[in-house]
């Protein structure tokens, strides 16, 4: 079978337009594109879509730069006053919607200066600076200026999914055969026993369409919730004095926004303050050059990025007014790529539809010539009726009925319905599902590099140690701190203070209880508490410091640096950040006194020995350094020459149920790896708590890994545990080595906007949810909500449940294919008569189809499946214990079904004149039997106990209750329709007790060893022993 599906390959992460379009011209028997197609990239659209993008970016380049260059060389002209339209004044305010949006499009500097600058704006738009919005304003700015939302397509109405699923060009012919059978059937046998055929026909098809578009539409509203979570960021304001948390949606004019790196720009808007903005326009203008934002170039827009520094922005344009609004119309067209087993399954679905419609067309031939052979016997080949044209339209009907059931139409679609499914749990157990490949490929992921800190730990920071003026201090409440003060110098505090508030990327603010807030990260928000504990006057620590620069924090730089001003002259750097980096920085100490003195290379010791011992308590280390200058040139920072003021050290415990999630992991052959930018020694204690580091494994820092050549690398890191103090580059060169050289499924977490890279090239790319910036959100598969390692274990579990569990249904969809199409074909060969008529077939058609992919393709995952090796890449799909179980399964059901048909009326004793129509609705309860006892088989593929789990699965409860009501209805009430009779409950036994011996058949089979068809690496390359696999798993 995998010989066939090669056209059928797809790469689970960009896979290229070639192989894309390979796929979809090799599938040739579909017998419903719209429908098998829906959840499929319309590559025509999507080229469109990009044209339209391009020429929409160019247009915007066009208006940022050339119209921004021309603006330079206009000559000042004399400004018209301005008015305000009408409904803006009514209102109160001072500007309209089209004035602010022609300023920031225009980047018209002198129209701003012809509003009194950011001031004269903010006063227009009747908000404070300082102070933001007053909310109970907000509805009057959405009236006048608009909502923060964007244009989007309108969902699919129920009746849509209905007439999608009445394209089936099979469901067509049926509808016209059945139409004739009517017309004929009046015609010979009058009203209304001649209806009935063609009746029960309708009556089934009616049946199929509306289970299918109520399981689509389903799906549909499933995947409209998660598009809507995708888009869900949230960004922090000022309203009401007040800094808080708001989603992007409910921007209005007049907000003031705080900005970050990673952070996206919400909506167009004026840049009031901030330092080193540098902005990522390349989503907007197509323009990879970034672009510095200060006081003379003050525009942003929606959509772009922030790559360095910080800022505040006061929105002036939301919505669909702003041109990202325009620009998001585009990005959403021609749907997202299908996922690998669909692409399989298509193929799949494809080779078995080939194979069925040779049957359905042997099936015709052969019923056609046993009639038409009969009619010569009976001499009156030449005499036609209206009962035998009713005749051969009935053959025509079976033929097309068994290509209704040999094209496994439901297979693909059992992929998506499965994604849908496990996508909405995953939610529910904090993982957010961007790109539905994800999913599959999290099953075979055999390698997980976490970060440590909000990850593996809680991200709950506070100060625990401190060394300060040569003492070493614990901090555990308010009569350490006490103590702490008096014992400290007061210059000392001082300088400490100044470090602490003046250089810190998070603000401090007060909540409506009049108590502090601290808005920012929480290694920030603990070295604030911990001033504030000190002295919890803030704002008093700035009167009379102005800052001229600030370098905020970033993973490369590993450190965070401002230059202010002093009240009394001269200027003053502050420094903060890892702690072996800001050490190295100093030649000077605060000693018991508090006065600088030299940094000897024995103090240097000894504070290593302080940062080593800290470390080792798992705790995180920090360095706080200051520097005072006469003047300083050109604004710039300095890289020597600092006097350290403190090492902090912070607690950050860790997160309850990692240990355990990381041992599932090591049981389930997945190696997990830390990567930090923590100190070594932080980083091995952590480790080790978490289980992580072994007594074999290797704990390297990344300068020491990046040193080493490709040989040498080769050589550490099947062995490496833990990298600590690394750089995003050391990341990414260690997934793609993972990758590439040792061939292993790699799923990398990230935060920061230097992760983009390694969450881009991994196989599973995990966004942080709390900690995580919006651009390593974009780059990333998943976003792990609560930042918790063991929400990345659950989606491994749910990766390999989906796998599963679409290989549970192929193994029943198959089984159901052969039996039906071999008992049709032989019974027509051998009898000149099918015992499954049209109708009946529908009917397995849907158990086979829609009901058991419900069944089958939901089922939730079990911990037993993380106690079993990694799916690995390259294997086959259908493996060869399932074709054991087709094959058996089918061998069983072809025997009891061919000895009913063939010699049923003996064994069974029936002599009367309905006999033959006894018989056959024996043989079709039979059949229906053996598929439900078969769908409970199919929950486990190895395993002899497949009752584990099932009760709590109602789902599959719900389909086994629903398929065995409705038979009993089909045959008890629904005779004329679907060609049965009523059956006796000793009838009824019999069907029940042959159809359920599949449960002791499959049983049976399952002890006949098979050998696991994997490509494999007889090595796992990540320092363990390959897991046990097979019946021994059973």
């Amino acid at each position: 079978m995998e010989n066939l599906l090669k056209e059928f390959d797809v790469d689970h992460k960009n896979p290229s337009e070639e192989a894309l379009r390979r796929w979809r011209i090799a599938v040739t028997i579909v017998k419903n594109r719209r429908r098998r197609f829906r959840m499929v990239a319309n590559l025509t659209k999507r080229s469109e879509a990009e044209r339209r993008r391009r020429g929409i970016q160019e247009k915007i380049r066009v208006a940022l730069y050339v119209q921004r260059a021309a603006l330079q060389f206009i000559d000042a002209v004399e400004q018209h006053e301005y008015r305000p339209c009408e409904e803006a004044t009514k209102a109160g305010f001072g500007i309209d919607p089209d004035e602010l949006a022609s300023i920031v499009h225009g980047h018209d500097m002198k129209k701003l200066k012809h509003h009194g600058g950011i001031e004269g704006i903010a006063r227009k738009l009747m908000v404070n600076l300082e102070e933001g919005i007053s909310t109970p304003t907000i509805p009057t700015r959405q009236k006048i200026y608009g909502l923060n939302k964007f244009t989007e397509k309108p969902g699919r109405k129920f009746l849509m999914f209905v007439w999608e699923a009445l394209h089936d060009s099979t469901l067509v012919i049926l509808m016209i055969s059945a139409a004739v059978s009517t017309g004929v059937g009046i015609a010979t046998e009058g009203w209304p026993s001649g209806v009935y055929d063609g009746l029960g026909i309708l009556l089934s098809i009616f049946l199929v369409v509306t289970v299918t578009a109520i399981s689509d539409y389903r799906q549909s509203l499933q995947f409209r919730d998660l598009d809507r979570e995708k888009r869900k960021i949230f960004v922090h304001v000022t309203r009401d004095g007040h800094g808080e948390k708001v989603s992007i949606y409910d921007l209005v004019v007049g907000d003031i926004v705080h900005l970050s790196i990673g952070d996206q720009v919400p909506a167009d808007g004026i840049f009031i303050s901030g330092y080193s903005l540098l902005i990522d326009e390349s989503s907007l203008s197509g323009e990879s050059e970034p672009v510095d934002v200060y006081d003379q170039k003050p525009f942003l827009f929606s959509g772009t990025k922030v790559k360095d520094g910080s800022g505040k922005l006061l929105v002036t344009t939301v919505g669909m007014k702003t041109e990202w609004g325009k620009l998001m119309e585009t990005l959403s067209e021609g749907g997202e790529d299908e996922t690998p087993l669909q692409v399989k399954l298509n193929g799949v679905a494809t080779i078995i539809g080939k194979i069925g419609l040779v049957f359905a067309v042997l099936t015709f031939m052969v019923l056609t010539v046993w009639f038409l052979v009969e009619k010569a016997l009976r001499n009156d080949i030449t005499d036609w009726s209206s009962a035998d044209a009713m005749t051969l339209v009935n053959f025509f009907a079976i033929a097309v009925t068994i290509i209704v059931v040999a094209v496994p139409e439901g297979l693909p679609l059992a992929v998506t319905l499965s994604l849908a499914f496990a996508m909405k749990k995953m939610m529910n157990d904090w993982a957010l599902v961007r790109h539905l490949s994800a999913c599959e490929t999290m099953g075979s992921a055999t390698c997980i590099c976490t970060d440590k800190t909000g990850t593996l730990t809680t991200n709950h920071m506070v100060v625990t140690k401190i060394w300060l003026c040569c003492k070493q201090k614990e901090i555990t409440g308010t009569d350490s701190i006490e103590v702490l003060k008096s014992e400290t110098a007061k210059d000392a505090q001082t300088i400490l203070l100044q470090a602490l508030f003046h250089n810190t990327a998070s603000e401090v603010g007060k909540d409506k209880d009049g108590k502090h807030k601290i808005l920012g990260t929480p290694t920030e928000s603990a070295l604030l508490e911990f001033g504030l504990s000190l002295s919890g006057n803030f704002d008093g620590q700035f009167k009379g410091f102005k800052v001229l620069k600030v370098e905020p924090f970033s993973s490369d730089r590993k450190k965070m640096s401002v230059l202010v001003a002093r009240p009394d002259g001269g200027v003053r750097a502050f420094c903060k950040g890892a702690s072996e980096i800001i050490l190295r920085m100093c030649d000077k100490i605060l000693n018991e006194d508090g006065k600088p003195v030299p940094l000897s290379k024995d103090k240097v010791n000894h504070v290593l020995h302080v940062i080593n011992d800290f470390s080792c308590e798992a705790l995180r280390t920090l360095c706080l350094a200051y520097k005072d200058m006469i003047e300083c040139f050109e604004k710039s920072i300095p890289e020597n020459g600092y006097t350290l003021v403190i090492v902090v050290g912070i607690k950050d415990p860790v997160r309850p149920g990692v240990k355990e999630a990381v041992q599932t992991c090591l049981a389930a052959g997945i190696t997990v790896r830390m990567v930090t930018g923590d100190n070594i020694n932080t980083a091995k204690a952590i480790a080790r708590e978490c289980g992580i580091l072994t007594d074999d494994g290797i704990a390297i820092e990344g300068q020491d890994f990046r040193n080493k050549s490709p040989e040498q690398m080769k050589e550490v890191i099947p062995k490496i545990q833990v990298m600590a103090r690394s750089l995003p580059l050391d990341k990414h060169t260690l997934v793609t080595h993972l990758r590439k050289v040792f061939n292993q499924v790699v799923a990398v977490t990230g935060d920061g906007t230097n992760d983009a890279p390694a969450l881009h090239g991994a196989d599973i790319g995990l966004a942080m949810g709390i900690a995580g910036t919006e651009v390593a959100k974009e780059s990333a598969d998943v976003i792990i909500l609560n930042d918790n390692f063991t929400t990345i274990v659950n989606v491994a579990r749910w990766g390999r449940a989906i796998y599963i569990n679409i290989q549970k249904f192929v193994q029943f969809q198959l089984t159901v294919n052969v039996a039906a199409l071999v008992i049709n074909f032989v019974s027509a060969c051998v009898s000149g008569v099918a015992p499954l008529t049209a109708v009946q077939l529908l009917w397995v058609n849907m158990i086979m189809d829609t009901l058991g992919a419900l069944a089958l393709a939901t089922e939730p995952p079990n911990d037993q499946l993380m106690k079993r090796p990694p799916i690995e890449k390259g294997m086959n799909f259908i493996t060869r214990a399932m074709w054991r179980n087709i094959i058996g399964q089918s061998i069983y059901q072809l025997a009891v079904l061919g000895v009913l048909n063939f010699d049923g009326k003996t064994l069974l004793g029936l002599h009367s004149s309905d006999a033959t129509e006894i018989l056959n609705t024996v043989i079709f309860n039979t059949f229906v039997f053996c598929q439900v006892f078969n769908e409970i088989n199919s929950r486990d593929m190895e395993k002899v106990n497949i009752f584990s789990g099932m009760f709590g699965s109602w789902i599959f409860l719900l389909v086994i209750t629903s398929t065995v009501v409705f038979q009993v209805i089909i045959i008890e009430f629904m005779g004329e329709f679907a060609s049965t009779v009523p059956l006796s409950w000793q009838l009824w036994m019999l069907s029940i007790l042959i159809g359920s011996m599949s449960l002791p058949v499959g049983a049976v089979l399952k002890f006949i060893p098979v050998d696991q068809n994997k490509p494999g690496r007889k090595h796992n390359d990540n320092g363990y022993e390959p897991l046990p696999s097979g019946p021994e798993m059973a």
